[in-house]
């Protein structure tokens, strides 16, 4: 293995892969509260003795989990285009096998 390779690997590879892994370990639990704020915003919705007030608090926590959603969303995809990147470095990198 020579020094391009290493330096593909721990500085683009390892880094994609581990901003991807962040991220989506952020990403589930913001979902499942996403769920849940989307059900008790349907739920606030249906009943009739809702307040405009409730429903803009549940529309407000609603949507600030959507938000992180989509952040860490961002994150899992960028870190995913940035492992690409360093494993199309080393797919394209010119082979210098020693002939002797």
């Amino acid at each position: 293995m020579n020094i391009k390779q290493v330096v593909l690997l721990l500085f683009v590879v390892l880094p994609g892969l581990s901003a991807s892994a962040v991220s989506a370990y952020y990403l589930f639990p913001d979902w499942t509260e996403l769920d849940k704020s989307h059900r008790n915003y349907q739920k606030i919705a249906q009943s009739p003795t809702s307040r405009e007030r409730d429903l803009l608090m549940a529309q407000a926590a609603e949507n600030r989990h959507r938000m992180n959603c989509f952040a860490e969303g961002i994150g899992v995809l960028l870190g995913g285009v940035i492992m690409a990147i360093g494993i199309h470095g080393l797919c394209t990198l010119p082979n210098q096998e020693k002939t002797s």
